[in-house]
C-alpha cells in the first residue's frame, strides 16, 4: 500500500511541477510572439489532443484550454514551420473569392498538382490565413489534413480574428464567406506572412525563441526571492539548547526532551550545538555520558549511553529567518550562476558523464517533487525554482529542436544571408532528437538505479 501511495505521490507533484514549468515556459513564448503582432491559434495546458477543453477568445482568436495528456503544454505560433509553396499565393486569393473551395477543385480549375495544393492549404492554415472545413471523409486518421477549406472572416482591410485590435468585427465578413482582396494576390499572401514568425525580421525572431527561457529565468529567481524573503527558511540555531529528540533513542530513554538545556557532558562546560557534538564525538566508545541539564526549569543529572554509531537522538534547534529583497535578489543571481555554470560543462569532455551522472530525467524529478512538497512548501518552491532554471537554461544548449538551436540557425542564417535548407535543418532537428532520447535513457537508467 505504501508503494502505491508513494507512486501516486510522485505522479501528481511530478505532473503539476513538470506542467506548470512547462507551460509557464510555453506562456513566454506565447506573449513574445503576441508582442510581435504574430498569430497565436492554440495555447494549452497539457500536448496536443484530439480531446480536450478549451475557450476560443473572442478578442484575439486563440484557442485556450487543457488536454488530458499533461506533460507540459505548447503555444501553436502561426509560422514556425519553414513552408514555402510556389501556389500559395494563388491558391489563398483564390479560396477568398469563392469563400470555400475543396483541394480537388482547386487544382482541377487551377491547374496545379492536388499534392501541391494540399501543402499550400496546410501551409496557410498554420499561418491562420485559412478555415479549415471536414467533410464526411476526413477520418480521424487525416483530420489535420482536411479535403476543404474556407475563407477566414476578414475586414476590409483584411485583418482576421487572429489579429486582435485591428479586426473590425462589426464590418467583417463570416467565415467561408465570399471576401475580394483589395490588393494584388502577391501583397496578400505577404500581407499574411507578416502576421507569422516567418515575416519578422532576426530579432524579433529572436526575442519570441528566447522568451520562454528568460520567462523561465524570471519564474525560478521570484519563486527563490519568495522563499527567502517572504516565506522564509530554518536555519540551524548554534546554542546548547535541544530541538528535537528522536522516538527510542538513548536521549530519549533517559529523559531528555526538546527544549531542555544542556550545560555540560561529562564535566565539560557546554555552550554551543557545536561543544554538545564534540564532546560527544570526543568520549565515543567510553560508555555512558554525564549529562548536566536545564529540565523542565530544573537542574538535572542523565547517564546516556550512546548508540553503536556514536549517536544519542537529538537534533539541532531551527530559527525562521527571512533575507531582504536584495540579499534574497543576489542569492537568486547566484543559483542562476551556478546553474548555467554547472550545465556547461556537458561541453567539457572529460566533465560530461560526470554531469549526465548526477542529473535526473522526469522520473527522478517527480520522485524529489514528492519528497521536497512533503517537507513544506520552502523545500518544494525553492525544489520547483532550480528545475525553472534547469529546464530554461536546457533549452538554450545549441542543438535543434530546442530554442537555443533554433536561435543558432537564425544567427547563422542572418551572418551568411543565406537561408538553410528546410532539409537540413529537419535533418538536424532529427538528430538532435536522437541525442536527447540516448541521454535520456541514460539519465533514467540512473534513476531507476539509484531508486531500486
Amino acid at each position: 500500500m505504501d508503494t502505491i501511495v508513494g507512486f501516486l505521490s510522485a505522479l501528481f507533484w511530478g505532473v503539476v511541477t513538470f506542467s506548470v514549468l512547462v507551460f509557464i515556459h510555453e506562456g513566454g513564448h506565447f506573449l513574445a510572439a503576441r508582442a510581435c503582432g504574430v498569430r497565436v491559434s492554440e495555447f494549452f495546458l497539457g500536448m496536443p489532443c484530439r480531446y480536450s477543453l478549451h475557450h476560443v477568445s473572442r478578442r484575439i482568436g486563440t484557442k485556450f484550454g487543457v488536454t488530458p495528456i499533461l506533460i507540459g503544454g505548447y503555444a501553436a505560433i502561426c509560422g514556425m514551420e519553414d513552408l514555402d509553396e510556389p501556389c500559395a499565393p494563388h491558391v489563398l486569393a483564390e479560396i477568398h473569392r469563392r469563400g470555400s473551395a475543396s483541394t480537388a477543385e482547386l487544382a482541377r480549375d487551377l491547374g496545379y498538382d492536388e499534392e501541391d495544393v494540399q501543402a499550400a492549404c496546410a501551409q496557410l492554415l498554420s499561418w491562420g490565413s485559412l478555415a479549415a472545413r471536414y467533410t464526411e471523409g476526413d477520418g480521424p486518421a487525416n483530420r489535420y489534413y482536411p479535403s476543404a477549406y474556407a475563407a477566414m472572416p476578414r475586414d476590409a482591410a483584411g485583418n482576421t480574428i487572429y489579429d486582435g485590435r485591428a479586426f473590425d468585427r462589426a464590418h467583417a465578413t463570416a467565415e467561408g464567406e465570399s471576401w475580394e482582396p483589395t490588393m494584388g494576390e502577391q501583397a496578400f499572401f505577404d500581407r499574411e506572412r507578416s502576421h507569422t514568425y516567418l515575416g519578422l525580421g532576426f530579432w524579433r525572431r529572436a526575442f519570441i525563441l528566447v522568451a520562454g527561457i528568460l520567462v523561465n529565468v524570471f519564474a525560478g529567481m521570484l519563486l527563490l526571492m519568495s522563499v527567502y524573503s517572504i516565506i522564509g527558511f530554518d536555519i540551524p540555531v548554534n546554542e546548547n539548547v535541544i530541538g528535537t529528540v528522536e522516538a527510542g533513542s538513548p536521549a530519549q530513554e533517559a529523559g531528555l526532551a526538546a527544549g531542555d538545556k544542556i550545560l555540560s557532558i561529562d564535566g565539560q562546560e557546554i555552550e554551543t550545538w557545536v561543544d554538545i557534538t564534540s564532546a560527544i564525538q570526543a568520549h565515543e566508545g567510553e560508555g555512558a555520558l554525564s549529562f548536566e541539564v536545564e529540565h523542565s526549569g530544573n537542574l538535572e543529572t542523565m547517564e546516556i549511553i550512546p548508540s553503536s554509531e556514536g549517536l544519542i537522538g537529538i537534533g539541532v534547534s531551527y530559527e525562521r529567518y527571512h533575507l531582504g529583497i536584495l540579499d534574497s535578489f543576489q542569492l537568486s543571481v547566484d543559483y542562476v550562476y551556478q546553474t548555467v555554470a554547472g550545465i556547461s560543462q556537458l561541453f567539457v569532455p572529460e566533465r560530461t558523464m560526470e554531469v549526465l551522472d548526477n542529473s535526473t530525467s522526469v522520473v527522478g524529478i517527480s520522485v524529489m517533487s514528492a519528497q521536497a512538497a512533503s517537507l513544506g512548501a520552502s523545500a518544494y518552491l525553492s525544489f520547483a525554482a532550480l528545475i525553472s532554471l534547469s529546464l530554461g537554461f536546457m533549452n538554450l544548449l545549441p542543438i535543434p529542436p530546442l530554442d537555443g538551436g533554433k536561435l543558432l540557425i537564425e544567427i547563422i542564417q542572418a551572418i551568411t544571408r543565406r537561408k538553410i535548407p528546410v532539409r537540413l535543418q529537419t535533418a538536424l532537428s532529427l538528430a538532435g532528437i536522437a541525442l536527447f532520447g540516448l541521454m535520456f535513457i541514460y539519465v533514467l537508467r540512473g534513476d531507476i538505479l539509484r531508486l531500486l
